[in-house]
């Protein structure tokens, strides 16, 4: 078992999942149930799978939760690019936010391998 606060990964998603809840603050008040929801439940299922991951006691099982998070992380891309289209997110935060998302990714892919490679 893996200390998940101690990851790297885990610390962008974390501070990432808070920046996206500040900005889902400011869409309409009529997507609370909708994007914003999902918006959220995407971006916070990334740490969430994290820190699930590493409660498991072998490489294996953390190696199936970060698949988990990664495709929770591309759920939050497809949403974010949503979100801008309509006009709720900004051109800056949605550029900022794809940049943030896809660093995430590339952390996720790299560990996977790592984990796999150690197997």
């Amino acid at each position: 078992m893996k200390d998940f606060r101690n990851l790297k990964v885990w610390q962008k998603a974390h501070s990432f999942t808070i920046k996206l809840y500040e900005i889902t603050n400011t869409f309409p008040r009529e997507e609370l149930y909708g994007i914003t929801n999902q918006l959220r439940r995407a971006v916070s299922s990334i740490p969430i799978n994290i820190s699930e991951g590493c409660g498991r006691f072998t490489d294996k099982d953390l190696a199936r939760f970060l698949q988990i998070s990664m495709g929770s992380a591309s759920e939050t891309k497809y949403l974010l690019l949503l979100s801008n289209n309509l006009g709720y997110l900004d051109n800056k935060d949605y550029s900022q936010s794809t940049k943030q998302i896809q660093e995430i990714k590339k952390m996720l892919a790299k560990f996977i391998i790592r984990l796999r490679n150690n197997s």
